[in-house]
């Protein structure tokens, strides 16, 4: 089952579809938030379908928006496969690097990416997103952890180099969080269907051409790691978003020239669906 809200921002239905039917999910909750989430929404909803007790819902024509209502908190992983770190010219960490997005960052899959004005540096970051579903603070290991996660979806960590890098004074969310920075979906796949989140085939391209293709087994952290490690000096709440990396092939590497109005950019994970956004400028 995936689970997606349909509609314009703001007023977005929750559903649940098998690719088939879509199923309303208004009857058990307004939207799929840490709430629902915490409160063993996803299987509730799935068991529900299921049973028939849901109303359909047509999709055609509704926009798609983030597979989950506004996040408290956009967590991200930096430098968390080698390659990236390597061509970002860094060595891979020996911890989690960590920064933060706005929680407004976050819009549809295939909504415009708005170019900040002036930018000449802003760039493409195709990641594994890890939606929590239980609160997690202080855990024993790693392997604790999957149990706190809801499901995963696709995000594109949008950059703004100069502001990451040269403006940022060592504090890189300056360059990461302007609006429509990470564009997430189409869809929240539950934990139980994904595993542990590895193994998975992540790409992304602009105007067709391939930029990364890689695989979430090359993650330096992987997922459990990286909640675990989180949990130890943050608290972890249900609906909280974290980006956990990107692999090699963004245009901060020098191998590929950085976004413009008028690129569209791609991005998808193996069994977590695709997107398509088109870069416009910020007016």
């Amino acid at each position: 089952m995936r689970f997606m809200r349909l509609g314009e921002p703001g007023a977005e239905i929750p559903v649940v579809t098998d690719g088939t039917t879509t199923w309303d999910l208004r009857p058990l909750t307004a939207d799929i938030d840490g709430a629902f989430l915490s409160d063993d929404g996803l299987t509730r909803a799935e068991a529900a379908a299921g049973a028939g007790d849901l109303p359909e819902l047509d999709p055609a024509g509704l926009r798609i928006g983030a597979p989950i209502a506004r996040p408290q908190a956009v967590i991200c992983i930096g430098m968390n496969y080698a390659a990236h770190a390597r061509e970002s010219g860094s060595e891979p960490p020996t911890d989690i690097v960590v920064f933060y997005k706005h929680p407004n960052t976050v819009v549809g899959p295939n909504d415009d990416i708005l170019l900040p004005p002036g930018s000449t540096t802003t760039d493409w970051e195709v990641e594994l997103a890890v939606v929590i579903g239980k609160r997690a603070r202080y855990l024993d290991s790693p392997e604790q952890a999957i149990d706190h996660i809801a499901g995963f979806a696709v995000a594109n960590d949008v950059s703004e180099r100069e502001y990451q890098l040269q403006r940022s004074l060592g504090q890189w969310s300056k360059g990461k969080s302007f609006e429509t920075f990470n564009p997430l979906g189409p869809w929240l796949v539950p934990a139980a269907e994904v595993g542990d989140g590895s193994g998975l085939g992540i790409r992304s391209r602009v105007n067709g051409e391939s930029r990364q293709d890689s695989n979430t087994s090359d993650l330096i952290f992987n997922v459990a790691e990286i909640v675990y490690r989180l949990s130890r000096f943050t608290v972890l709440e249900p609906g909280d978003l974290i980006n956990t990396g990107t692999p090699e092939g963004v245009g901060l590497s020098g191998r590929f020239p950085y976004l413009a109005a008028g690129d569209e950019v791609e991005v998808e994970v193996d069994g977590l669906g695709a997107q398509r956004s088109t870069v416009r400028p910020a007016l």
